[in-house]
């Protein structure tokens, strides 16, 4: 009897105990629950996280079980619609670490993917990219009628340098842009990118600053290296202030960042590879790809993101084998229907795009694809521009020089069939000519003081032992204007369809601008725009005859590739080739003679020698320019052509950004 009551009042115990036990919380903060204390599940913020002023974190905690479902319920077919279950689960639970492991391996029997998915397209290995061929570059045929070395027009990786003093981030002691040296840089760890613990951000996720020591340095050297000079033509810097912290929300710009970022590390430290800029670069085109597939998606992050990658492609060592975003980031900016009208973001993207093809079109003597007249340009000088903007003046140059590469580029090599038919296209080239010259010549008169030289002294004044005059410009895009008007003052010399370059008005012109020129980028000390100034600097350098000044100019381009890491040495072989260089016997008999020649008036300069001789190009080089064609690359980079990029990826969205359309972030 006794046994009974104790068993009967322990039962009653635990029946008691159970009913005060506290219920286990299924719905609480995840603050609460890392504390491992109860939450009281109030809204917006529960009272433990209230009381300690701690963050009411909320989310969901996903259990990933593998359910398998025999006999799903039938729906009565219709002739209206059609019903197909579709199983993502093992996708999403992909995208979360250890949410695949949950589910058994799938068995020899599962039903095949359909046939209309293109996934195997967009899948990347470690290293290359295998992305689909875009049809409308016609790669082959390019690299066909181009010489390997003229292919060869971006950046190689640049040997290490015997003094480890020097080989640090920071270029040069007078640039405080950069913050961070070598000596601070962590050491390259080794990571095999193929790993199966590596882990992707969700989509949608807002994370917080960055955390990772790897990311945080290349985005720091994306910032202050490679955004220097994007935003070399944007007065709000949106690629080196304002789209990182977009990219906080948008993997799959933050990764276009990281690409470029990591990509120029590997161009400045050998200690550096590739790989790691590979690794970035193929995940931000999965999803650029993946996204191009969604109707509903973000135009405005996507055509960013396909810029940034583009990006990434020129700074290759091959830029024209690794271009399957140069065509799509040109189709997307013309889906976005941004010009030279846009601001914000829109004008940001338009104007870098834009002033990358010219400077290819310039390189390769090609006609600017997107025709300057639809740019949408204000070209009334008389219409004031808001004080301090040079930017506006610096899209009215690049205008002009666009019109100028294309009147180069359209330069006939053969003679019309009759005299009179001749002459008639002579004499209308010669109009145009004369049109663009007078349009140079008004912008450089009507454009304001702060687009003109703060100093210029003389080779004779300096210390430097320079042979180019100090030029001394204050602001970045004044830089780049007076490169891009100096570059189109050379080239109208160099195409004047009446005189050649040997008479004294033309030798002259070409002389006063190439040597003005060579003076800017010889004493600027700004990385961020060398890419404009090697450009530049090619169309000047072929103008010099000056043994001296041949030679400091391939000084230039060796310290302009030490410090950015811009591939510069295919310039030293087609210069020395134009030079007459390669003839070194024939350069000795001439300088013997030149030093025993009197010397004549400077107004004959063309036909003389100093006791500097020059080097004039021998006889089997060709004179002027190599006929043009209109871009290869560029000329069906829209999605309204039959041939477009990202054939087999591309779905046209269901909403467009508003036009014009203002700053995204």
């Amino acid at each position: 009897m006794a046994t009974n009551e104790a068993a009967g009042g322990t039962a009653a115990a635990e029946v008691v105990s159970a009913a005060t036990r506290p219920k286990r919380v299924r719905t609480g903060c995840l603050t609460c629950r890392e504390r491992h204390l109860k939450c009281d599940e109030g809204l917006p913020e529960c009272q433990n996280c209230r009381k300690s002023s701690r963050a009411c974190k909320r989310g969901v905690r996903l259990n990933f079980i593998d359910t398998q479902v025999k006999n799903p319920p039938i729906t009565p077919p219709t002739q209206e619609w059609d019903i197909a279950f579709q199983d993502e689960s093992r996708e999403i639970a992909s995208e979360y670490r250890g949410g695949l492991g949950r589910y058994a391996a799938l068995s020899q029997e599962a039903e095949d993917p359909p046939e209309t998915k293109d996934e195997a397209l967009y899948q990347f290995s470690s290293g290359v990219m295998n992305t689909p061929t875009l049809a409308p570059q016609q790669l082959p045929s390019l690299q066909q009628s181009l010489p390997a070395e003229n292919i060869e027009a971006y950046p190689a990786v640049p040997q290490r340098r015997p003094d480890n003093s020097r080989d640090q981030h920071v270029h040069s002691a007078d640039n405080t842009d950069s913050t961070f040296t070598s000596q601070s840089l962590p050491p390259p760890p080794m990571s095999n990118y193929d790993s199966t613990k590596q882990t992707l951000t969700p989509p949608s996720e807002d994370r917080g600053p960055l955390d990772s020591p790897e990311e945080l340095l290349f985005m720091q050297v994306f910032v202050e290296e490679v955004g220097l000079w994007m935003d070399s033509l944007d007065p709000y810097k949106h690629f080196s202030r304002l789209l990182p912290f977009g990219s906080l929300r948008e993997p799959m710009l933050l990764n276009a960042f990281l690409a470029c970022g990591a990509r120029h590390l590997s161009l400045v430290n050998p200690a550096y590879h590739e790989d790691k800029a590979l690794h970035y670069y193929d995940d931000a085109t999965t999803r650029l790809l993946e996204a191009l597939q969604n109707p509903n998606r973000d135009t405005v992050i996507c055509a960013t993101t396909a810029v940034i990658l583009n990006v990434y492609e020129i700074m290759s060592e091959r830029p024209l084998q690794r271009m399957n975003h140069i065509a799509g980031a040109r189709a997307l900016i013309k889906e976005c229907r941004w010009t030279a009208k846009s601001s914000g973001v829109g004008a940001a993207c338009f104007w870098i795009n834009v002033g990358m093809e010219l400077l290819s079109c310039i390189r390769f003597n090609w006609q600017v694809a997107w025709d300057p007249d639809l740019w949408g340009v204000d070209m009334d000088f008389s219409r004031e521009i808001e004080y301090g903007r040079e930017e506006g003046w610096t899209y009215r140059l690049m205008y002009i020089v666009a019109k100028i590469a294309n009147f180069r580029s359209s330069a006939p090599r053969q003679a019309e069939n009759t005299q009179h038919a001749e002459q008639v296209r002579l004499q209308n080239r010669f109009n145009d000519w004369n049109r663009l010259k007078d349009w140079i010549d008004s912008w450089n008169n009507a454009s304001p003081r702060t687009l003109r030289p703060m100093g210029y002294l003389y080779p004779h004044q300096t210390s430097s032992k320079s042979a180019f005059p100090e030029v001394w410009l204050i602001k970045r895009t004044t830089i780049v204007a007076r490169l891009f008007y100096h570059t189109g003052m050379c080239l109208l010399a160099q195409t004047h369809p009446v005189l050649s370059t040997s008479t004294p008005e033309m030798h002259d012109l070409q002389q006063s601008h190439a040597h003005d020129l060579c003076g800017i980028v010889a004493h600027n000390k700004d990385r961020g725009v060398a890419s404009t100034a090697i450009r530049s600097l090619a169309i000047a350098a072929e103008c010099l005859v000056s043994r001296r000044e041949q030679e400091e100019v391939l000084e230039i381009f060796d310290r302009i590739q030490k410090e950015t890491g811009w591939r510069t040495g295919f310039l030293h072989k087609e210069l020395k080739e134009k030079w007459g260089w390669n003839n070194e016997e024939q350069y000795r008999q001439q300088q013997h003679q030149n030093m025993s020649a009197p010397m004549l008036p400077l107004h004959n300069f063309q036909y003389q020698t100093s006791n500097l001789p020059p080097a004039p190009p021998p006889p089997s080089l060709k004179a002027g320019p190599r006929q043009g064609i209109i871009n290869p690359i560029l000329r069906s980079a829209d999605f309204s052509a039959p041939m477009h990029p990202y054939q087999s990826h591309y779905v046209a969205p269901l909403h467009l950004p508003p036009q014009p359309h203002y700053s995204h972030y």
